[in-house]
């Protein structure tokens, strides 16, 4: 519904168009960067931008990583390669797969800005508060499992990385 009164000079098609131009020309463009460099009003923009252009700002989706043809197509192979071995070997098959992944487990518990507030009187110094240093109080966890549940968990040694040759010995100590 539009206010009565005085017509608004910023929403007109000129500035809708020039608002889709910015917008297009960098699709991370912020609100506020096209009311600065169209020198018009934030509210002015937001409107145009929702309500007339009708876009809203959405996050990208995360993927681990971007399969070339060739990955997708060895994917492929394998799992009807797994189908396969499943239909000849049923629960067998199933039973004898082992899966494993490793995560960071911080063994402090990190507290949030709200965890921290405090009353104070006006004339009370500031506390400070100083962030843990991103490395600290952690080690990186590999867990091993089954469809019976976890074989293994190991903790990997600071400096060291998991490469072929730590998951080779790894899976010997499973077996």
């Amino acid at each position: 519904m539009e206010a009565s009164g005085r017509p608004s000079s910023s929403r007109t098609d000129i500035n809708t168009a020039r608002v889709e131009e910015i917008i297009q020309r960098d699709r991370r463009v912020t609100v506020r960067e096209i009311a600065s460099e169209l020198d018009l009003s934030y509210g002015n923009v937001q409107r145009i931008v929702t309500d007339e252009l009708r876009y809203s700002k959405v996050c990208a989706r995360w993927v681990p990583r971007a399969l070339s043809a060739e990955h997708k197509a060895t994917r492929m192979m394998c799992s009807l390669t797994f189908l396969q071995r499943y239909h000849s070997d049923g629960q067998h098959f199933i039973d004898r797969i082992v899966t494993g992944d490793e995560t960071w487990l911080h063994h402090f518990t990190p507290t949030s800005k709200r965890a921290t507030m405090e009353w104070k009187h006006a004339g009370s110094p500031t506390r400070k508060k100083f962030k843990v240093t991103p490395s600290a109080g952690k080690v990186m966890a590999t867990v091993f499992w089954d469809t019976t549940g976890v074989i293994l968990i190991e903790y990997l040694e600071r400096g060291h990385t998991i490469k072929a040759d730590r998951y080779c010995a790894t899976f010997n100590e499973i077996a």
